[in-house]
């Protein structure tokens, strides 16, 4: 979407948005006067407002300021295409709105009047709303909501752990793996210790066969553990309620494994088929998890970035200096994409298992004095440089190339990857 200028737009549009209602402030292009109004959050009643802008503006192009680059009213918004949206950071209409109101008082109608306002003197300085492909924004909400579902397994698991502790700790000793289809198929069929030491040999052997182990000597000491074990405690006061939570737990636990999978398959159709996804499919440690969401993190609009500077201070690797007369200090970036660092973050941890100079600088790092998190991110911002120049030439990452570019400015990593 090209930038368009304050004669083209027919009407500013300020809204803010609720879920059960959206205030908004409407002014014509040309005139001082503004009219309020409020939108039920309703597709009917959306699409009535919208075809009332379209016959009153004849069509003609009218810009739309919202705190939201997603979500169901810009979703709704974006499907008619004399609407163009500028997306507003939430902590710049706040800002604004605490200057000119120090007693902090917030409305909706002033909030929406304040973004009209912001829409029709910065203009300049806001973006147009350029969504990429369907094919990128169905891969970043799948990898997105995945990550949420994993965290969702990881309460699910460490509650389950201190659930067993009380009464069936055994368990846990006898499957190191707790997000696993076996770990859950056994809780299911014996929640106790009781239950399980009553189970026949026989039944055990054919359990434990038909969940894929297939050594006689481990399914011969895991028999031999479950009938020799000594129960925590007998009181029926403490295993049957603590077996109940087991079975529930273990439901909601199989439910979201199954998820998981799901996810995976989707998200791996999804990115194999975008021509970019070789790019980041080779990169050390990434695998099918990190690879698609680095493709997500760098997307497919190679202009939205200007410099891997840019990327790096976007998504909160780069460090933030302020000064203050003759002072100056540094810390990390607050405001920022909190899933899109993670990514970059969490793939930099894994890629020291898998690329050496990556364990080196790493290493270096650390050598410093740098704590572990801030090594990570310091390798993160190395690799975005090194993958935003992959990217825009889309050429394939060569850990060679790049120790030779090491070569030719001396660089003390390359010291240390030699010894």
């Amino acid at each position: 979407m090209t930038q368009t200028s304050h004669d083209t737009f027919a009407a500013f549009v300020g809204i803010d948005g609720a879920d059960a209602k959206h205030d908004g402030c409407l002014q014509t292009a040309g005139s001082t006067k503004r009219e309020c109004f409020q939108l039920a959050h309703t597709p009917e009643a959306i699409d009535a407002w919208v075809t009332t802008l379209r016959t009153r503006f004849n069509g003609q192009p009218e810009a739309i300021c919202l705190e939201l680059t997603k979500g169901p009213i810009v979703s709704a918004l974006r499907t008619y295409d004399f609407l163009v949206l500028f997306p507003l950071n939430p902590l710049t209409l706040a800002r604004y709105r605490e200057a000119f109101t120090p007693s902090r008082a917030k409305d909706d109608p002033t909030d929406a009047a304040l973004q009209l306002e912001l829409l029709r003197t910065h203009r300049d300085k806001l973006q147009p709303l350029n969504p990429q492909s369907p094919t990128m924004r169905a891969l970043a909400q799948l990898v997105e909501h995945r990550r949420r579902v994993v965290g969702d397994q990881v309460r699910i698991t460490n509650r389950l752990t201190r659930t067993l502790k009380n009464s069936f700790p055994h368990v846990l000793h006898w499957f190191q793996e707790k997000d696993t289809a076996i770990f859950c198929d056994f809780l299911r069929r014996w929640p106790t210790l009781k239950a399980v030491q009553l189970a026949r040999r026989s039944t055990l052997e054919t359990f434990f066969r038909e969940h894929h182990v297939r050594y006689a000597d481990v399914i011969a000491q895991r028999i031999q553990a479950i009938k020799s074990a000594t129960p925590l405690t007998t009181d029926d006061g403490v295993i049957a309620p603590n077996a109940l939570l087991v079975q529930a737990l273990v439901a909601q636990l199989r439910v979201t494994l199954q998820a998981i999978a799901d996810f995976d398959t989707a998200i791996a159709q999804r990115a194999q088929s975008h021509p970019d996804f070789p790019l980041f499919q080779a990169l050390p440690g990434a695998g099918p998890v990190f690879a698609p969401r680095l493709l997500v993190a760098f997307g497919e609009q190679r202009d939205r970035y200007a410099s891997a500077a840019d990327l790096q201070k976007y998504a909160g690797i780069a460090p933030v200096t302020e000064r203050s007369g003759k002072k100056s200090w540094v810390h990390w970036r607050l405001q920022c994409p909190k899933f899109l660092r993670q990514t970059f973050v969490a793939w930099a941890a894994e890629s020291t298992r898998h690329s050496f100079w990556a364990q080196v600088y790493y290493q270096q790092q650390r050598d410093k004095g740098k704590a572990h998190q801030a090594a990570v991110r310091a390798l993160a911002f190395t690799w975005i440089r090194i993958l935003s120049r992959c990217w825009q030439d889309r050429t394939p990452y060569d850990a060679s190339v790049y120790l030779q570019a090491l070569k030719r400015r001396s660089a003390p990593l390359l010291h240390n990857v030699a010894h």
